[in-house]
């Protein structure tokens, strides 16, 4: 099961970048961002997740996502741990 992170709004063809830090890096994550905006059309956004080596012990996720639509945008980012 899923779990929200954060959330967040972009306006409409926005960039942004977030980060979320302190987690193990023995623990592979799935992520997905989802918009709670409903826009017509598809699709609405894109994002691209990279991971840096914060400390010996945890590293930071980066996830840089990009509203697609001419609308502005609510979304969720979520994750999943991987067993």
């Amino acid at each position: 099961m899923s779990a929200v992170q954060f959330t967040g709004t972009l306006s409409p063809h926005q960039t942004r970048r977030w980060f979320t830090f302190n987690w193990s890096p023995t623990q592979d994550v799935d992520w997905q961002v989802v918009p709670t905006t409903a826009v017509p059309g598809a699709p609405q956004i894109d994002w691209d997740v990279a991971i840096e080596r914060a400390t010996p012990t945890t590293i930071t996720y980066w996830l840089t996502i990009t509203n697609l639509s001419g609308n502005t945008i609510d979304f969720e980012a979520r994750y999943q741990p991987i067993a």
